[in-house]
């Protein structure tokens, strides 16, 4: 690209945040020409000269590097996040801390009861309490969120809390593990507005990326804990000691607890490493996805059978269908949204379309289910949770095609999806408050 495409970029970051005001980018704009007619001058190269402008710039005006420290955005953390050695190792020791703080609080409910099963239904329903507060407060602290800002996220930790414990679920009962999944989901999104720094409206897909990052590191981290926990119990059965319940009760959930903090700092610390993977996960796995639901859809044609109603086979679909969804997001915050049409934005038009089509034939096959046997808070959360990946499919198909055919921008897309999210956090609030006394706690 020659300067002034690169400059307009540059200034699109800048006049897309409600922080700045036209003027100071108009000022800021004539220092960054300024060097970079200076570095020219001198010999440099147009990427060269830019990039080595916009890091002095960085260096120099404090707007600027507050801008690549607080929104976390890819190009600027990598051309002027340069933080100094020691305050990068003094950063590192403050997350440990916050980290072994996670690893403590998820074993208070334990120490107060010593008879508490770690995998009991408690942990089921309190597991994303004892450990997203802790998280949320890491992150308050390293944006120095206001104390105002965190009232709204508190109350509705103890909002969670309070539903979580006060209503009579039977143990292991549908209700219950409805419960557990749906609160993790809302405090999780509760946890989005204090990492945003109270920018929710403005950063959404900040956060979609961070959640895409995160999980690809903690699956990182778990796996190798997890060979660690098999070393160490055959290691130590290999001397005749047995350790299978002290790491499962206790190392294991203080481990998980302490990953989650570990991880969201993985994604900051490292943005760079994680920023070139992410372009290569979501090509690689786009189209196997395509080719596997292409697939499916092939042998129910050739076939003749929808989908079973089984209860299984639908949780499986279900589960795909979230998993493709969380594909999508994911290579929506991983692609530039300039760049023209290609290849893989045609897979990922058949991917939507073939998980719509599996949505719609899953619905069949739940509101079979449900006409037959009756409703159940599992075929109701079911119902309700195909229902809204299907207007979100739906219309995410449509402006996809769209911008394939030139008739819409890109940022359509990425814009339906944050918009989106609000809906998801609706109906996970309906399943953890209506439907366990709708459904008698069963």
């Amino acid at each position: 690209m020659d300067i002034d495409t690169q400059i307009a970029e540059w200034r699109t970051y800048l006049t897309s945040r409600r922080e700045v005001v036209t003027p100071d980018v108009d000022e800021l704009e004539s220092h960054l020409r300024d060097q970079v007619d200076t570095l020219r001058a001198v010999g440099l190269d147009d990427d060269e000269a830019f990039l080595v402008a916009v890091k002095r710039l960085g260096g120099i005006d404090e707007l600027t590097r507050e801008f690549a420290r607080e929104h976390s955005d890819r190009l600027w953390k990598q051309l002027v996040a340069t933080p100094d050695s020691e305050a990068a190792e003094a950063g590192s020791w403050m997350m440990l801390g916050w980290a072994v703080l996670a690893a403590v609080v998820v074993q208070i409910p334990r120490l107060v009861q010593p008879d508490l099963d770690a995998a009991g239904s408690f942990y089921l329903r309190n597991a994303a309490l004892l450990v997203l507060p802790v998280v949320a407060g890491y992150f308050a602290w390293k944006r120095r969120v206001p104390p105002r800002r965190l009232v709204v996220p508190a109350s509705a930790f103890v909002a969670g809390a309070v539903l979580a414990n006060a209503y009579p679920y039977v143990r292991f009962g549908s209700t219950e593990v409805l419960t557990g999944i749906h609160l993790t989901i809302v405090l999780w999104l509760v946890f989005g507005t204090v990492y945003l720094g109270g920018q929710w409206r403005v950063r959404r897909m900040d956060f979609v990326r961070f959640t895409g990052e995160w999980f690809i590191y903690y699956v990182l981290i778990a796996l190798g804990g997890g060979v660690l926990t098999v070393l160490t119990i055959e290691v130590f059965a290999a001397i005749g000691v047995q350790v299978e319940s002290f790491v499962f009760n206790w190392v294991l959930p203080s481990g998980a607890a302490g990953a989650v903090l570990v991880a969201g700092w993985l994604v900051e610390a490292k943005q760079a490493v994680i920023e070139n993977m992410a372009p290569v996960l979501t090509k690689v796995f786009t189209p196997l996805f395509v080719a596997m639901f292409l697939a499916s859809v092939g042998a129910m044609i050739w076939t003749g059978h929808g989908i079973d109603q089984s209860r299984d086979v639908l949780i499986l679909f279900d589960v795909l269908l979230v998993v493709v969804l969380g594909l999508l997001l994911y290579s929506i915050s991983a692609r530039d949204p300039l760049a023209e049409p290609a290849v893989s934005d045609v897979l990922q038009v058949v991917l939507v379309v073939a998980a719509l089509v599996i949505d719609v034939l899953a619905l069949v096959a739940i509101l079979g289910r449900i006409t037959d046997m009756g409703f159940t808070a599992n075929r109701t959360a079911g119902l309700g949770l195909n229902l809204v990946l299907l207007v979100n499919l739906a219309w995410s198909a449509w402006l996809s095609i769209g911008f394939l055919r030139g008739h819409r921008p890109f940022g359509d897309l990425e814009r339906w999806q944050t918009a989106y999210l609000p809906v998801y956090l609706i109906w996970a609030i309906l399943v953890v408050a209506v439907l366990p006394p709708v459904f008698g706690f069963s």
